[in-house]
């Protein structure tokens, strides 16, 4: 399953060049895609607009999208999925999510503003993902390294890794209180 926060390119825009390459490396196992009310639509949409026709090609592998509403928790592929909406305008509700692997739990805020949703989210999550996008500049509807400090007591997962930095959030890496996230981390829980 492919999780998606919110509709903007950054965040679901590489869907369809992974479709495409389902297609061409001979994927034959269903792929599902979950995210906000008009994810269906806006990914019909991209895969038109970068391959014109490829929405009909006949494929060896099924696409599901699934549509998640804010406030409800939906079984995704065997996966237990939570739903939250936040502050960050996208076309469509932009949603944090809270999954539940076998009960192991990840929430991930996507992009927003400070919410008090968000220790509703990671309460008791084995991985909270947090988008850090600077250090202390406020930047409306994006979290950073400073809300997550001033609301770390409101925090109650295990872990918290950052995710989303500008270059300025990277030039403070070494001033984080958080891990951050890099290329080719793999994390175990």
């Amino acid at each position: 399953m492919v999780p998606v926060s919110h509709l903007h390119a950054d965040h679901f825009g590489g869907l369809p060049f992974l479709i495409l390459d389902g297609q061409f490396s001979g994927r034959t196992r269903p792929l599902t895609v979950a995210g906000p009310p008009g994810i269906s639509h806006r990914l019909h949409d991209a895969m038109e607009l970068f391959f014109p026709g490829s929405t009909a090609v006949d494929r060896r592998f099924r696409v599901e999208v699934v549509e998640l509403n804010p406030g409800a928790t939906s079984e995704v592929t065997g996966l237990e999925v939570t739903a939250f909406e936040v502050d960050h305008p996208s076309g469509a509700p932009p949603l944090a999510l809270r999954l539940n692997l076998g009960g192991k739990i990840i929430a991930y805020t996507g992009d927003t503003a400070w919410s008090p949703v968000l220790p509703i989210v990671a309460a008791g999550a084995d991985l909270f993902i947090a988008e850090a996008y600077y250090f202390d500049k406020a930047v409306p509807s994006h979290l950073r390294h400073a809300d997550l400090l001033a609301h770390r007591d409101e925090l109650t997962c295990h872990r918290i890794v950052l995710t989303h930095p500008s270059a300025d959030m990277l030039a403070h890496r070494a001033e984080s209180a958080f891990e951050l996230a890099h290329d080719g981390l793999t994390i175990k829980l």
